[in-house]
């Protein structure tokens, strides 16, 4: 004679060991598809953007100029610092954490623009001067990106593998920059808009978590733009070179003007990443100068 027990398990229509997989998977596909949307917009500090493209781009949005003919005679580049527009600097209380952002933009320019040109100090004349202002800043929501670090950081323990980022509380970027020459022509400008998604970047319990990340992928398209001079199509599959590694580790830049920038967190960086630590923790950069 079979117990009640059975009779429930023969006639209970699934198992949990069959319901939890596809649980876990439509949970999934439906943090893939978070990400926060952020559209270009104009700073007003470009010299001009009659020259630019239409809008294109999947992840990030782009608007781009090129003059492959002026990049192809640069020998020197020098960057003024990042700046806010009043807008964007509005949305963000503490001049320190705006900094961050800033100053993980040039950071990371310098070092990327260092593989082909001579960096110079911003104070000495250079074949190219390159300049970037955040023109729309989404801060990052603090309190869901505490719960989403627990959630990932808890279900890598518990599953097989972590459940990507919640998309709730998402920040994003936008920015535009310029590159004229000594006679301040435009040589290159791009608009640039990214917001932060559920598989891409991680929750750090900051403001400008998301942003201090995206800062550094806008570089890199700012940086492929100015190396290649001419519009960058689909991943960048290129090996990095020594100095972009050694730098990425914390190492000393290639050019001393790169110091000014402080160097990157490296691995240090990546697992305050996973765990949700703001980036000023690892990023010790000293805080910008007060202004008199």
């Amino acid at each position: 004679m079979r117990s009640n027990s059975s009779k429930f398990r023969l006639s209970f229509p699934f198992s949990i060991k069959h319901f939890f997989p596809s649980s876990i998977v439509l949970l999934l596909t439906a943090v893939a598809a978070g990400c926060t949307s952020v559209p270009i917009k104009q700073a007003g500090t470009l010299g001009s953007y009659s020259k630019l493209s239409p809008p294109k781009g999947t992840l990030a949005k782009k608007q781009i100029y090129v003059d492959g003919r002026h990049l192809a005679q640069v020998k020197t580049v020098r960057i003024l610092p990042t700046t806010f527009s009043f807008s964007a600097a509005s949305k963000i209380k503490s001049d320190a954490d705006r900094f961050l952002v800033t100053n993980a933009l040039d950071r990371a320019l310098c070092v990327a623009l260092s593989d082909k040109y001579q960096m110079v100090p911003a104070d000495r004349p250079a074949d190219l001067t390159v300049h970037s202002t955040v023109a729309d800043i989404v801060p990052t929501n603090k309190a869901m990106a505490g719960v989403a670090t627990a959630v990932s950081v808890g279900s890598g323990f518990a599953l097989p593998i972590s459940i990507p980022r919640l998309p709730f509380g998402l920040g994003g970027l936008a920015v535009e920059a310029e590159a004229v020459d000594r006679a301040g022509i435009q040589s290159a400008a791009m608009l640039w808009a990214r917001g932060a998604n559920s598989i891409q970047d991680n929750p750090r319990v900051s403001q400008v978590g998301d942003a201090y990340g995206l800062a550094t992928k806008f570089a890199s398209d700012l940086s492929r733009l100015l190396i290649t001079g001419k519009e960058p199509k689909g991943l960048n599959l290129s090996i990095p070179s020594r100095q972009r590694v050694k730098s990425w580790f914390g190492g000393k830049p290639k050019y001393a003007a790169c110091e000014t920038f402080g160097r990157a967190p490296g691995l240090l960086g990546v697992v305050a990443s996973k765990y949700g630590a703001p980036p000023q923790w690892v990023d010790k950069k000293s805080k910008p100068a007060m202004t008199p």
